[in-house]
């Protein structure tokens, strides 16, 4: 095999296990959610709050790419269960941030230990040498994944029969 089709072989591979691990993710996320009682979006935004820490909704809005009609409900969900809370700024008593309840939050990061046992070991086969590497490629991927967010949300507000014509590399099988 040729070096050219030896690299796009692996490229395959990677793009592969990394679209595994995502939707198993995403899937394991689904099941937190259940189990808290609380919709996975909901879980997705209450992530991110805890990332990000105190912000406003807007911000938050601005992050998740939901309306703030929506993060409104989300925030009044969140609340209700506990997970939140809204709080008045000190100096501007019109702004209000949304902060996560460290308590509650507990319960739920609770739910994550399987997910961070099993990590641990897995981290545990690398050297630090490697795992700098990781981080690289997890924060780069990270990157490269809001710009592609930001692409495909462009699209939103181009009329379907201006929008580009897409097309996905062809996987071999």
């Amino acid at each position: 095999m040729s070096r050219t089709k030896a690299r796009a072989a692996l490229l395959q591979e990677l793009e592969e296990a990394m679209r595994r691990s995502s939707a198993q993710g995403v899937l394991y996320g689904q099941t937190v959610a259940n189990v808290a009682g609380i919709a996975n979006s909901d879980l997705e935004c209450m992530d991110i709050l805890y990332l990000e820490g105190r912000v406003t909704a807007g911000r938050l809005a601005e992050v998740t790419g939901l309306t703030t009609g929506a993060i409104t409900g989300v925030v009044d969900r969140l609340e209700k269960a506990g997970l939140v809370r809204r709080e008045r700024d000190e100096k501007d008593r019109r702004k209000v941030f949304i902060s996560v309840v460290p308590e509650t939050a507990m319960k739920i990061g609770q739910l994550y230990v399987p997910m961070q046992q099993a990590m641990e070991k897995v981290f545990g086969a690398y050297s630090d040498e490697e795992l700098r590497l990781l981080l690289r490629f997890a924060t780069e991927g990270y990157k490269g994944v809001l710009a592609a967010t930001e692409a495909l949300k462009g699209l939103l507000d181009t009329p379907p029969e201006k929008r580009p014509d897409l097309k996905l590399k062809k996987l071999r099988r």
